[in-house]
This record gives structure tokens, sequence and C-alpha cells, in this order.
């Protein structure tokens, strides 16, 4: 996720460079072309009128963009509350009859956090979660093909032990139950944004709107002296490029980037939350921005 930090310039030219290039080269053909034919020329309000349409439809595609941005932040918020709750209700539901099991939940608990997080990142969802489970555990979590998956499996499975043996009620089994049924919807709406791609001929549509619009804006703008057509193209055409980038950046918000939903970040505040609730004295920090994002 993008902090708060002041943006490199580097950041902007390296996500819009290739663009940039193309809009010179073709700015620079254009230019040259018209020189030779300069009956070419076309009004100049077709190519505003056109701007104006893909200026609307910029707007749309970065909206729908951000919304899907925006439900992975509030599905991770909600991964954060209902994290805190397990352990409290573990916590205060046993009053310490069964205080090894609710240490063993807890724990798996940050592991869940971490491997939801790499996973959706294409990443080891086990990598550094072997100091939360045990090594039983973790053989046997490797055989699922979704580990987070069988992680709250392993939730399930505590659950009805402390029912079993009477260490909590029926009440509050089903509590904590619909705390670990919640945290499985988390993630399926996770996974969901995930592996929805957004529509494809959607945005290539609209890149070559653009590209069609900037080639139109090229000719109208032949009439200048000399050069300047070029860096006049640019200019203009820099605002729609980065737009749409930035659009494509934010519809896929798992996907280790800048942008990113800063889901490790997430589960290391998770991880010293849950740490504080069981009285644990191996707390680490929290974790800090070395650049202009974190993840």
């Amino acid at each position: 996720m993008i902090s708060e930090k002041k943006i490199p310039l580097i950041y902007w030219i390296r996500i819009i460079k290739w663009d940039i290039l193309i809009v010179a080269f073709f700015a620079t053909v254009i230019h040259y072309f018209t020189l030779y034919f300069p009956d070419t020329n076309i009004p100049i309000s077709l190519g505003v009128f056109l701007g104006t349409a893909i200026a609307l439809l910029l707007s749309f595609r970065l909206s729908q963009s951000y919304d899907r941005w925006w439900e992975a932040r509030k599905i991770w918020g909600s991964i954060v509350n209902d994290s805190r709750i397990l352990v409290i209700q573990l916590k205060n539901f046993t009053l310490d009859q069964n205080k090894k099991l609710v240490y063993k939940m807890a724990h798996r608990q940050i592991a869940w956090c971490y491997s939801l997080g790499q996973g959706l990142r294409n990443q080891n969802p086990l990598e550094n979660t072997d100091s939360f489970i045990s090594q039983k555990e973790l053989e046997l979590i490797k055989k699922h093909k979704n580990i987070p998956l069988g992680l709250l499996d392993n939730h399930s499975k505590d659950l009805a032990n402390l029912l079993y043996e009477k260490h909590i009620n029926d009440r509050q089994q089903i509590q904590v139950d619909n705390t670990i049924l919640r945290l499985c919807e988390s993630m399926g709406k996770a996974e969901r944004i995930k592996n929805t791609a957004f529509p494809k001929p959607y945005r290539i549509t609209l890149k070559l709107f653009i590209y069609l619009f900037l080639i139109l804006l090229s000719f109208s703008l032949s009439e200048a002296q000399d050069v300047a057509e070029i860096p006049l193209l640019i200019a203009i055409a820099i605002p729609f490029l980065l737009l749409e980038k930035i659009a494509l950046e934010i519809q896929d918000p798992f996907e280790n980037r800048p942008s990113d939903t800063a889901m490790t970040t997430i589960a290391r505040n998770i991880e010293i939350n849950i740490k504080q609730l069981i009285n644990s004295e191996d707390i680490p920090e929290p974790l800090s921005p070395d650049s202009y994002y974190i993840l």
C-alpha cells in the first residue's frame, strides 16, 4: 500500500515509460508526415470531443478499480476484528481451563493471517509459519491445497474438543464457531477478488481509444511551430496514461505491488494484538515503511 510519504518521480515514470515512448514515436512520425502532406490536418474540435468522452470512461474505470481495492481493504479489516474476537472468546470462555489449547489456537490464527496473505500473492503460504504451529501440524497441513482452509479446519476440530471436554458450553461454542465462519467468509471474498479478473476487453478498448485520441490530437497540433507539438502531445498524454495505469494497478490488490493491500503489515499487527492478549513475551515490533509503500 502506498503510504503518505512523498512518492518518487521514478515510480510515475516506471509505470508509463513505454507508453510515453510509443506516444513520442508516433507523434514524431506524424510530425514529419504532415510536413510532406500538409492537407492532412484534422480539426482540433474532434480531438477535444473524443478526449472528453475518454475522460468520462477513465473516471468510471478508476471508480470500478478503486471499488475492488477498497473491498479488499475492508475484507482485511474484518479479518483483524475477527482474529481479535476469536482469541478474546477463547481466552475468556475457557477461563484458563485449557490454556495450552487456547495458546495453540491463538498462534494458529497468527499463522493463518500470514498464510492467507502469502497465498493471495502467489507466494509460499507456509513460509514463516513454522514458528506458530507445531511441526506435526505443519506436516499434516502440507497435504492441503488450500493451506488457510486447512488451518481453519483445525480450529474447528480444537473447538469441538473444547466442547467435548466441557471447557465451554453449547452457547459459547456457537459464538466461537460463528467467528471462525466469518474468517472463512473473509477468505472466500478475498479469493473471489483474486480469481476474478477485471474484463480485459474493456481495458484494451479503453487503451485503444486513448491512443486514437492522441493520434487525432497529434494531427490537430501539427500546425505548431517546429517540433513543439511533440512535447505538447506528451504533456497532454501523461494524465490519461497515468490514470489508466493507476486503475490497472489497483484493480488487483493482491499482486505484491506498491499499490497492494498491506496484508503483511496487517498480519504483523494481528500477531502483536494476539500475543498481547495471551500475555506472550515474544512480541515483535510493527512494520514500518522503508520506502514510499508498505506491503
